[in-house]
């Protein structure tokens, strides 16, 4: 499994956003500048992000971005379902979704959920706050 770039940009974009958590507001262009994404990538991103409830967007003077709810609240899970949509390992764990040739007698059908849900749980599992952090060398 891999991420699409755009989820990627996401995670970047949203740890820089983590890392003005408590303080002014930031703008679009300032994270892309933080994150030597392309500012048109940003725009697109933080769209994604603030359709999805993740982060918070205020016009005019004073204006700019914030995160929605604290960095802690935030999982990797969250951002990479803002962009991606619902975290699905294959098309048969989706609800309605029938496109596969051998779902009707296929036998791991019925396990894809049980992991499909240890990713989800997983990516769950790793809050913001902890991808914000600046990296230690080993």
């Amino acid at each position: 499994m891999r991420l699409s770039s755009m989820a990627d940009y996401a995670v970047v974009t949203m740890c820089a956003a983590a890392r003005h958590c408590g303080s002014a507001r930031v703008s679009a262009a300032d994270l892309a500048r933080e994150t030597g994404l392309p500012g048109p990538t940003v725009q697109k991103v933080v769209s994604l992000l603030s359709r999805a409830g993740l982060l918070r967007s205020t016009r005019g003077a004073g204006g700019g971005l914030k995160l929605a709810r604290p960095a802690a609240a935030i999982s990797l899970a969250d951002i990479v379902e803002a962009v991606e949509g619902p975290i699905a390992l294959t098309p048969c764990v989706e609800q309605g979704r029938a496109i596969c040739a051998i779902e009707t007698c296929c036998s791991v059908r019925p396990h894809w959920s049980v992991v499909n849900e240890a990713l989800r749980g997983a990516l769950a599992d790793v809050p913001l706050t902890r991808l914000a952090q600046p990296r230690v060398p080993a």
